[in-house]
């Protein structure tokens, strides 16, 4: 007898299985490591974390990226997740045919009000093994944010947490200062 075996679900039978109906098209999932992973229901406090961050993000950087609320980003055949923020390469028709892959990602930010452990650690995993440069977890309850910088061998080697005082210049951007009071209520 045969042991059991985990199937992957690749980027195109994600597609597939929106096409043929068997996932919604609201349906809240995103594929992260060949598995199909429901969303969280998004509270109150997440949304408008992560409006105001992503306004602010906007503000800052609109002339040298492009920044997408909640839309997929391609991190290799098993995963297609869609972080709250992502700030990539513009211009926005570059994506016209493809999402966003990784060398066109400067940053991933994550908003969590019920989602901590799982995006400092299992989110953090997948983009420190695509090779995301750089990841923030904006905390929308503590009021703080998990910088991750510097991945190597699947993990990143830098990990910060800051308060909601605290400035912080995104590597690929180090001349613009992120004040981070500005992503809370």
């Amino acid at each position: 007898m045969m042991a059991p075996t985990t199937r992957l679900f690749s980027v195109e039978d994600y597609y597939h299985m929106t096409q043929a109906g068997i996932l919604s098209p609201d349906e809240r999932v995103e594929l992260l490591d060949g598995e199909l992973i429901s969303l969280a229901a998004k509270k109150p406090p997440h949304v408008v974390t992560t409006k105001l961050a992503s306004d602010h993000i906007e503000r800052l950087l609109s002339s040298l990226a492009l920044v997408r609320v909640q839309d997929p980003i391609h991190l290799d055949q098993y995963s297609e997740p869609e972080p709250d923020i992502a700030v990539v390469m513009p211009p926005v028709r570059r994506y016209l045919e493809n999402h966003p892959s990784v060398d066109e990602i400067f940053l991933i930010i994550e908003v969590a009000d019920s989602t901590l452990k799982f995006d400092t650690q299992k989110k953090a995993a997948l983009y420190a093994q695509a090779n995301i440069t750089e990841y923030w977890v904006v905390d929308a309850i503590a009021r703080q944010v998990y910088i991750f910088q510097e991945p190597v061998a699947g993990a990143y080697t830098k990990k910060l947490v800051l308060s909601e005082s605290s400035t912080v210049m995104p590597l690929a951007f180090p001349e613009i200062e992120v004040e981070l009071i500005e992503f809370f209520p």
